[in-house]
C-alpha cells in the first residue's frame, strides 16, 4: 500500500470524440500532445468523471456519449492508500442516456462519498484563465472545487442550500406561506453556515501556506473570503451566524419576492486574490501573472490534500504552460517533479515538455487514438 494515489490505466468507451481508447501509465507524470480538438481534454475530463460531482467541464450525462451513440463508460485502475482498486462510471447498459452509474471494483458503489474516499482530483483549464474577469459564480464554483477535494462533504452541504433556496424562491413567487419558509429559511441558515465555514477554513490555509512562499518560481496570492457570513462567523459562534443568516432571510422576503431570487447569503460569496508582492488585485495583473497565481494557488492545495487526507490529488493540467515565460514553465515542471502528486498536463506541442524528458511519460493524441510518444519515454 501507498499513500500516493496513481492512476494506472484510462479506459474509455464512446467517450466524447473516443470510440474505444486505452491509456496505461506508468504512475508518474503524463504530458499529452496533440492539436487542437484532437482530444487531449476529453481525457482529463474522462479523469475527473472518476470521481464525484461532474467533472472538469460540469456537462450534462447524455452530452458526454460520442456523437450518434447514447452509452459510454470511463473506467479507471487505481492504487493507493487503499491499495489497487478499479472504479467505473458511465450510462447503464440498458438504461437511460441521461443516467449515471458508478462502479467500484466490479460492484455497485453505495454512492459518490464512497469514491471521494479515495481519489481526489484538482485542475486547470484554460477556461479558467478567465476567473478574474468573471462574476463572483465563477471564482465561487473554483473555491468550492478545492474544498470538495478535502471536505466530500462540503457538497452535500452546498447543495442541501442551493435546494433549500431553490424551493423558498419557488415559493415566494407563489405567495408563500409563513411556516413553509421558515422550514426553507432554516435550512439555508444551518447549510448556508457549514457551507461557508469550510470555504473559509480553507482559504485560510491556504493564504497561510501561500504566505510562507514555498512555491519556487510562482508568485503567491493573498486570498480572502468576501461573505457576510464569513464574517459573522470571524465574530462569533456558528449558532450566532445561523441565527443571523435566519433573521435576514425573514426580513428579505418581501424584496426577495420582488426580485424574483435570494439577493443576498451565501451563495454570493467571492474569494478575492490578490498579487501578494505587488499588492495588486489579480484582476490588474497580466495574463501571465493571473496564470501564475492560480498554478500556485493550485500547487497550495495539492499539498494541503495531501496533508489532511494522507495522500496528494491527482493533478489535471489543461494547457497549463499557455500564457507561462520559460522560466515560469521550468519552475512549474520542477515543482511538478518533486509533488507526490501524479499529474496530467497537455499541450499542443511536446518540445515545449522537452525539460521533462526522462520525468515524465509522453502519448500523441489524434482524434479518437492514443500513442506513446518516443520523444519522452517512460521514465
Amino acid at each position: 500500500m501507498t499513500d500516493k494515489l496513481r492512476l494506472h490505466r484510462l479506459t474509455l468507451t464512446g467517450f466524447r470524440s473516443y470510440p474505444a481508447a486505452t491509456l496505461e501509465s506508468g504512475g508518474g507524470m503524463l504530458v499529452l500532445t496533440g492539436p487542437n480538438g484532437a482530444g487531449k481534454t476529453n481525457i482529463l475530463e474522462a479523469i475527473s468523471l472518476l470521481g464525484p460531482g461532474r467533472g472538469l467541464r460540469g456537462a450534462r450525462v447524455a452530452e458526454l456519449a460520442r456523437v450518434g451513440q447514447n452509452a459510454w463508460g470511463v473506467a479507471g485502475r487505481f492504487s493507493g492508500a487503499w491499495g489497487d482498486f478499479e472504479i467505473g462510471t458511465g450510462t447503464p447498459p440498458d438504461g437511460p442516456a441521461d443516467k449515471r452509474v458508478f462502479r467500484l471494483d466490479g460492484a455497485p458503489a453505495r454512492n459518490q462519498a464512497e469514491l471521494a474516499e479515495r481519489v481526489a482530483a484538482v485542475w486547470l483549464t484554460p477556461q479558467m484563465d478567465r476567473l478574474f474577469q468573471e462574476g463572483a459564480s465563477g471564482r465561487r464554483r473554483f473555491l468550492d472545487r478545492l474544498a470538495w477535494a478535502l471536505d466530500p462533504g462540503h457538497a452535500r452541504e452546498v447543495a442541501a442550500y442551493d435546494n433549500a433556496m431553490a424551493q423558498r424562491n419557488r415559493l415566494l413567487s407563489q405567495g408563500g406561506d409563513a411556516t413553509w419558509l421558515a422550514g426553507l429559511e432554516d435550512a439555508m441558515a444551518r447549510h448556508g453556515v457549514a457551507a461557508t465555514a469550510a470555504r473559509r477554513a480553507l482559504v485560510a490555509r491556504l493564504d497561510a501556506v501561500l504566505a510562507a512562499g514555498a512555491l519556487g518560481g510562482f508568485p503567491a496570492a493573498s486570498l480572502t473570503l468576501r461573505d457576510a457570513t464569513a464574517d459573522a462567523l470571524d465574530a462569533g459562534p456558528a449558532l450566532a451566524a445561523e441565527d443571523g443568516l435566519r433573521a435576514a432571510l425573514r426580513a428579505a422576503r418581501h424584496r426577495d419576492r420582488a426580485a424574483g431570487a435570494t439577493v443576498e447569503g451565501p451563495h454570493r460569496a467571492d474569494l478575492e486574490m490578490v498579487h501578494r508582492e505587488k499588492s495588486v488585485p489579480a484582476a490588474l495583473c497580466s495574463t501571465g501573472e493571473q496564470k501564475a497565481l492560480l498554478v500556485s494557488t493550485v500547487l497550495a492545495h495539492a499539498g494541503l490534500i495531501h496533508a489532511a487526507r494522507g495522500f496528494a490529488p491527482i493533478l489535471l493540467l489543461d494547457e497549463v504552460a499557455a500564457h507561462l515565460d520559460a522560466p515560469r514553465r521550468a519552475a512549474l515542471f520542477e515543482a511538478l517533479v518533486a509533488l507526490p502528486a501524479q499529474a496530467w498536463l497537455t499541450g499542443t506541442e511536446w518540445e515545449v515538455f522537452a525539460p521533462l524528458r526522462g520525468r515524465a511519460q509522453g502519448f500523441l493524441i489524434a482524434p479518437g487514438a492514443v500513442a506513446e510518444n518516443r520523444d519522452l519515454p517512460l521514465p
